[in-house]
């Protein structure tokens, strides 16, 4: 876990940044202490006005809003309920769980993380000290608290292995600039490392996207009898090319039979990554009037949107991969509103079309255009949190996070 706190000078900006965050259905109110009323029934008045009036208590004292993110592995399990338990420990380590705040869950990065917004003003008028809180007493509670939940400890978050793997360049491969096995291999491995996924569809839907293939051979033959895997490449146009590698020939033996050994535990881990989708689904849905243009807002959020088609060329089936928590999903798996007919109709309704739209087959991309179609392959996603929070006085940061110094306007 690695927790950040900024110290500024005006509360409203920071509740209205989440709930600005709210409105346009990137963040959740989650939790709140403090108030008389449930959380789901606080007005924005009532919210700014629980805050007010402590400050006003200590005029004298002009940085008074406090905004603590905590952010977390992709790794980490983490439902609404973990979320609001680690908030109410960290709050009580820290030394501030009497104050009134408000949880916000954001769900427009590829790891989870919250923010807290409260004030360093107490019911008696007196200012609780913020200097070296993060140094100290939020140092305190991250080791704590990564040690109580089980979370993936700050210090092991850079060791984690987000690599920036692009699709193979067919044409160097062809001219033996990169090795066939080495390239084929470097995919494989870091695909079923990273990624989670729950079949053997969803395994070669993911290889898909960096032109590999993994061959079973057909139903009837010795190959697929014998549970056998040949790794292939692909090339522009999604048709098998090159010397096939035998999976047993590869390192990590990403054989069949280990591959069939990792779906229950990948299912129940990217369990908690299905809301990112259906919220970014359902935005998107909002606007989106063709196939095309809901596959164009996914993807600048790092979400390819797969087409399955029969022989008529109809969509019987979706899935969707987030290479930003590096997840695979079947539409269907999402709940009955994501299903591909219930998409479908919905575009339809608009007068959308699923015509000249990507399907199940390999994108068509140069090596240059890669970042771009999936931007969680140009840097790791974890370490590009903090651009859109910013502070208008000073920061306090614990291990994991640069302490730093800036103004930006316009939070």
């Amino acid at each position: 876990m690695v927790a950040k706190i900024v110290c500024g000078k005006s509360i409203r900006k920071a509740l209205y940044y989440n709930e600005h965050k709210v409105g346009l259905g990137d963040a959740v109110l989650l939790h709140s202490g403090g108030y008389l009323q449930d959380t789901a029934t606080i007005s924005f008045k009532q919210k700014l006005q629980r805050f007010t009036d402590l400050t006003r208590l200590n005029e004298r004292t002009k940085t008074n809003a406090v905004h603590i993110s905590l952010n977390f592995s992709p790794a980490d399990m983490l439902d609404a309920d973990r979320l609001r338990s680690i908030a109410d420990e960290y709050l009580q380590l820290i030394g501030w769980g009497e104050q009134p705040f408000l949880l916000y869950q954001h769900m427009d990065a590829g790891h989870p993380h919250v923010h807290i917004v409260t004030t360093n003003i107490n019911r008696y008028g007196e200012r609780i000290e913020t200097h070296n809180i993060g140094r100290i007493q939020s140092e305190r509670a991250r080791k704590h608290i990564e040690e109580s939940f089980g979370l993936v400890k700050a210090e092991d978050q850079k060791k984690e292995p987000y690599t920036s793997l692009q699709p193979i360049d067919i044409n160097q491969v062809s001219y033996g600039k990169q090795p066939t096995k080495a390239a084929i291999s470097r995919v494989v491995r870091e695909v079923v490392a990273t990624y989670k996924f729950s079949s053997f569809q969803e395994f070669n839907a993911l290889l898909s996207q960096f032109n590999v293939y993994a061959d079973r051979g057909k139903e009837n033959s010795l190959m697929y009898r014998n549970g056998g895997i040949q790794y292939r490449l692909l090339d522009d146009h999604g048709s098998i090319a090159g010397v096939p590698i035998k999976a047993s020939s590869i390192f990590t033996s990403p054989t069949l039979v280990n591959l069939e050994k990792l779906y229950p535990g990948y299912k129940m881990e990217r369990k908690p990554y299905g809301e990112r989708i259906k919220h970014l689904v359902s935005k998107a849905l909002i606007t989106a009037t063709t196939m095309e243009s809901l596959q164009q807002q996914l993807r600048e959020k790092g979400i390819r949107l797969l087409l399955y088609r029969n022989t008529e060329g109809k969509v019987y089936g979706m899935s969707l991969i987030d290479n930003a928590t590096r997840c695979i999903f079947k539409a269907s798996d999402l709940g009955k509103d994501f299903s591909a007919a219930k998409v479908m109709e919905k575009l339809e309704s608009f007068g959308g079309t699923d015509q000249n739209t990507a399907d199940n087959q390999p994108p068509k991309f140069t090596k240059e255009q890669a970042p771009t179609q999936f931007p969680a392959q140009a840097a790791a996603v974890f370490f590009s949190l903090w651009d859109d929070l910013t502070s208008d006085e000073h920061t306090e940061s614990s291990t994991g996070t640069l302490r730093r110094k800036r103004k930006i306007l316009g939070l």
